[in-house]
């Protein structure tokens, strides 16, 4: 028996996630994932690859998303929240999402100049059109919003459980998942007289292998591995690089096909429908690794 443990949406890209004990899963990912984007002035995305600072930022959404509120974790305390109505009727912007043309609403200068003064660089947020028609490619291609890829990023407990074992090995501290910023944290919730060993969630990497997954309402497809950048050496609490892990580490275990570092699974989207914390993860289908 596998469970969900965690659901954790980001409705800004880059910024910081929002648990969840429900959530509804759209065609597009968990609703209001990665619907709004920071971009610089000329329209070019922001992430903390360039700007760790994002972590910082703490948006909350409405339930409709027709209300957005940005706050800071900033510990000098010098930036208050801002609260925004969202628009989806404003002009359409040229923006650049890793090389490629989309479009996007912009927010408007309120969040302009405060964004702008958290980063300390000229900055705009822009909302997801209604018309966004990008497709994430991958096994099982689907819809995505602003997300690096494709729309659910899965991971399990077990994997960061084992990386954490073969950190401690080089001398290194246990790192929390908010390193990894994933959709749905899947692990095992053992009861009484229950053995955790024949779950598959307790295998470290299982995810890796799941091909199609049933949880609550919804239904997901693999699409590909997760490959792990510089973000992951970002201190989500305090908003900047630190140090050389895990990366370190996982390159000397977990390289992919492609010669990057892989850890966790995204999935696409077969049928949306409503997740809750506690939810059993089941899986329908199994493959070969990529890797």
């Amino acid at each position: 028996m596998a469970d969900v443990m965690d659901l954790i949406c980001y409705p800004i890209k880059g910024c910081a996630g929002t648990p969840m004990s429900d959530a509804l899963l759209t065609p597009a990912g968990l609703a209001h994932d990665r619907s709004f984007m920071v971009i610089s002035e000329d329209g070019v995305y922001r992430t903390q690859r360039r700007h760790p600072r994002l972590a910082l930022i703490r948006p909350a959404i409405s339930a409709d998303g027709t209300r957005l509120t940005l706050d800071s974790a900033d510990s000098t305390g010098r930036h208050g929240a801002v609260h925004l109505d969202v628009t989806t009727s404003a002009p359409r912007r040229d923006i650049d999402l890793f090389g490629a043309a989309f479009q996007g609403i912009d927010q408007g200068d309120d969040a302009a100049a405060w964004l702008s003064e958290i980063l300390g660089t000229p900055s705009r947020l822009v909302r997801v059109p209604p018309e966004h028609d990008r497709i994430a490619e991958g096994l099982t291609p689907g819809p995505s919003g602003y997300a690096d890829s494709s729309a659910v990023h899965l991971l399990s407990g077990a994997s960061l459980t084992l990386l954490n074992q073969r950190m401690a090995q080089r001398g290194a501290p246990p790192l929390p998942m908010n390193r990894f910023r994933p959709n749905i944290v899947v692990d095992t919730r053992p009861g009484p007289g229950h053995d955790s060993g024949g779950d598959w969630a307790a295998v470290p990497h299982a995810e890796d292998r799941a091909r199609r997954i049933t949880i609550g309402e919804a239904e997901l497809g693999y699409a590909k591995l997760a490959v792990r950048c510089a973000v992951t050496l970002v201190d989500q609490e305090a908003g900047a690089r630190q140090g050389r892990e895990p990366l370190r580490t996982l390159a000397t275990y977990r390289r992919g096909a492609s010669g990057g570092v892989v850890f966790g699974a995204k999935f696409s989207v077969l049928r949306p429908g409503k997740l809750s914390v506690g939810d059993e993860v089941v899986v329908q289908e199994w493959g070969d690794s990529e890797r």
